[in-house]
């Protein structure tokens, strides 16, 4: 039984996708900020190049290619701005709005809250 619980923790840490770059914006920058087209379910894994954790409910995902996707989950995640830094486990090639988030606490590190995510919204005007 515990080699099954191992077996389990080390897959979920191989599928870890975590940020530590969080910057709420300023009300200037989030005026250019617009919606480019219709909002998707799901994003492909492997384009994802970096993401920011802009507050509790918000993360921009930078695709390759230069792409942005806005991540407005449907409540507010406690202590995701603040920690700025997140996990998911997946066992898909695609990180999909019926997935969840887990805050990543430190030091050291251990999990906090879990919450879903909202639909990938993909949008102009965000800071490089």
């Amino acid at each position: 039984m515990s080699r099954m619980i191992a077996g389990a923790a080390a897959l979920m840490m191989a599928t870890l996708g975590m940020t530590a770059d969080a910057r709420p914006l300023k009300p200037e920058q989030e005026a250019k900020i617009k919606p480019a087209g219709p909002a998707e379910n799901c994003i492909p894994l492997r384009s994802i190049r970096n993401t920011r954790v802009r507050d509790d409910r918000t993360i921009d995902f930078y695709m390759n290619g230069g792409k942005v996707y806005r991540n407005t989950l449907p409540y507010a995640c406690s202590s995701l701005g603040f920690e700025e830094r997140f996990g998911y486990a997946t066992s898909l090639s695609e990180l999909c709005s019926v997935d969840i988030i887990t805050v990543l606490r430190s030091p050291p590190v251990s999990q906090g809250p879990s919450c879903g995510l909202g639909k990938f919204q993909p949008i102009t005007g965000a800071p490089k």
